[in-house]
């Protein structure tokens, strides 16, 4: 069961909705500690001063704030205590949008609201409301003592509460170099724009998030299981390094591109999916190319040259045999 983080109110307008509020996704990243490899102690953290090298104690420690380079204002905890937002345990609606407005790109971290204090009706009544008008709500909301904008979300049954960056923490687009915008402006063709909504079309599918999985997790809790049930616990596997990818050639026509693309459907829908459809492709390549490419003629050999060179070598090693079976030859051998 999930903790609960804290019990409050959905206010908007002059009604109050009891709510409970808890997090609405769960960690399942794969998480390493350091160890010192000859005793498999943990590794510490150590605070160090990274001018001189030095220790620094806590006592020393203070926080501050960089508003140039290397120069500091120092703000002392109950300074940083007096600016905290006021805890309110109220979701404020400061607004309700189409929610379609609200870009992926101002999604943070999303909660669950549940009802609280028998206030299963008025819950119900702004769920199914939200629903009816197809509007998600503008909040403003205070958690772990900071301030979020938030958006109020009606999915399924439960009203989800979704924390959105600040517009000055999503980048410009101006800030990266970009195709101009528009089909004749990149300098996409008719074609081009049709095979590619072909495509689209061709791997559409319905969203569903069981269909996904963190193939590395899987891989790492597999290899983690052997070496438990192995009795390695603490002991290090040297393993093969892996076998560099075959990587397909480049191709410049987009258009060939997108047409060897197309009729292959939606049916790997999972990285590991992504991965067989690259594999089949390089041995497309492969067949493509062994088909393509013209016989190789072996280089031809020059008879003289090579009846030249056998002859020499013959000649050259039976006057050599001839040399060393003489007399003098013999005798040279045997004082020696």
């Amino acid at each position: 069961m999930a903790h609960m983080i804290w019990k409050g109110a959905i206010s908007f307008g002059l009604v109050h909705v009891p709510v409970q509020l808890y997090p609405a996704t769960q960690s399942e990243k794969v998480g390493f500690n350091l160890l010192d490899k000859r005793t498999i102690d943990p590794i510490g953290y150590k605070q160090i001063n990274k001018r001189t090298g030095k220790d620094v104690t806590r006592e020393n420690i203070v926080r501050g704030f960089e508003y140039e380079k290397d120069k500091y204002v120092v703000l002392s905890d109950d300074e940083i205590r007096s600016a905290n937002p006021e805890s309110t345990q109220t979701v404020d609606i400061l607004a309700f949008v189409d929610a379609p407005d609200i870009s992926f790109l101002y999604l943070d971290t999303p909660y669950f609201l549940t009802p609280d204090r028998k206030g299963e009706k008025v819950y119900a009544l702004l769920r199914e409301a939200m629903k009816a008008s197809g509007k998600i709500g503008v909040a403003s909301v205070v958690l772990h003592n900071k301030q979020h904008l938030a958006a109020l979300i009606p999915v399924g049954p439960v009203l989800a509460l979704n924390t959105l960056r600040w517009a000055a923490e999503v980048r410009d687009f101006d800030d990266f170099k970009l195709p101009a915008d528009g089909v004749k402006a990149a300098g996409v063709s008719a074609r081009e724009l049709d095979m590619a909504k072909k495509l689209i079309d061709d791997m559409s599918d319905k969203w569903d998030p069981s269909q996904y999985h963190d193939t590395f997790r899987d891989d790492i809790m597999a290899l983690v299981d052997r070496k438990i049930r192995a009795g390695k616990t603490e002991e290090i596997t040297e393993v093969e390094a892996p076998h560099e990818s075959r990587q397909s050639a480049d191709i410049l026509d987009l258009s060939d591109l997108l047409k060897r693309s197309l009729g292959r459907g939606k049916s790997k829908p999972a990285a590991a999916g992504r991965k067989r459809a690259a594999d089949e492709d390089g041995d497309e390549d492969d067949s493509d190319a062994e088909a393509e490419a013209p016989a190789r003629k072996k280089p031809r050999t020059t008879r003289t040259a090579s009846k030249t060179t056998t002859r020499g070598s013959g000649t050259g090693g039976r006057a050599a045999a001839k040399t060393a079976a003489t007399p003098a030859a013999r005798k040279r051998r045997a004082a020696a």
